[in-house]
């Protein structure tokens, strides 16, 4: 019951966050209200990732408070292949977000600066990129996974409470851990580097206009509160990963798995994704005030008319 409660309040908040912020672009979108910017391309992939993600979290809470839910062998391929390709596309999603912003407030006279022309053009090809290389990297799940009553034969299975999980071997299994640590690592460490410059590049600037601040009010400068949203965000994302990927590794390589293990590596990569959309809508209330501003006019327009 407390499992089951845990992933409802999780998913039910997650998927609430990530609808208010994807309405919110498409009602920007549609009504014209705001020159849209190269970064909403990447925050839409990242919503959408993060709902299939979240998807998983409805399967947790349904097995939690039903005993004999479980899943056909095609429901199973599905929800575990795409499960962890949103995933890796919530990864790369984010790790792309923050590489494209360091470039964008990188200075002129930087080695960025050729690259930052080009920047906007390549976001497109990139998030493809991103889709395929993930489809490619899990193909391997839906090999090695079916329902409860095909694994009943098999030995050596993971029983994820609606689907199993055949075990291909020690090595198999291994070489696969490795080479997806390799590829979610590779994208933590390219968020963690870009957030580092663009901390180093707000802490120069204010550096450099000290004397600016000190006669305005004694509010918080606009670099300080920038640092400490990148700081949040990044923080935020490493942790929630981190863990979640020393349980998904760990469930991958043990023979033996308690009920506990599976359901805390799927409630660590659902986190970040529940969290996501209340960091972001920070950063984009512009579209609500916008639209409320917009709707607010309409109104009276029509009461006069």
């Amino acid at each position: 019951m407390a499992v089951g409660i845990f992933f409802l309040f999780l998913t039910s908040l997650g998927m609430l966050g990530n609808s208010v912020l994807l309405c919110g672009f498409i009602i920007a979108d549609f009504s014209g209200i705001r020159v849209k910017k190269p970064t909403d391309l990447i925050v839409k992939h990242l919503t959408s990732a993060n709902f299939i993600v979240l998807f998983r979290g409805v399967q947790q809470t349904l097995a939690a408070f039903s005993q004999n839910y479980y899943l056909d062998s095609v429901s199973c391929k599905l929800t575990l292949y795409f499960h962890r390709v949103s995933r890796g596309v919530s990864l790369g999603s984010t790790c792309l977000l923050s590489v494209f912003q360091a470039i964008t407030i990188s200075p002129s006279n930087s080695k960025w600066a050729q690259i930052k022309i080009r920047a906007s053009r390549i976001i497109g090809p990139s998030l493809g990129l991103c889709w395929a290389s993930q489809l490619l990297l899990y193909g391997f799940i839906p090999v090695y996974t079916t329902d409860l009553w095909g694994g009943r034969n098999v030995t050596g299975i993971k029983n994820l409470e609606y689907c199993v999980f055949m075990n291909p071997g020690r090595l198999i299994s291994t070489l696969t851990v490795i080479l997806y640590t390799c590829n979610d690592f590779m994208f933590l460490g390219m968020m963690m580097w870009a957030s580092g410059y663009m901390v180093f590049i707000l802490l120069n600037h204010k550096q450099m206009v000290k004397h600016i601040h000190r006669s305005l009010s004694p509010r918080s400068s606009p670099e300080n509160r920038a640092t400490q949203s990148i700081l949040a965000l990044v923080s935020s994302f490493v942790i929630f990963y981190v863990v979640s990927i020393v349980f998904t590794s760990h469930l991958s390589v043990l023979d033996i798995t308690t009920r506990w293990l599976p359901n805390t590596g799927v409630a660590m990569t659902a986190c970040f994704p529940a969290f996501c959309p209340f960091l972001l809508l920070r950063h984009y209330t512009s579209i609500f005030r916008l639209h409320c501003t917009c709707s607010y006019k309409t109104t009276i327009f029509t009461h006069v008319f």
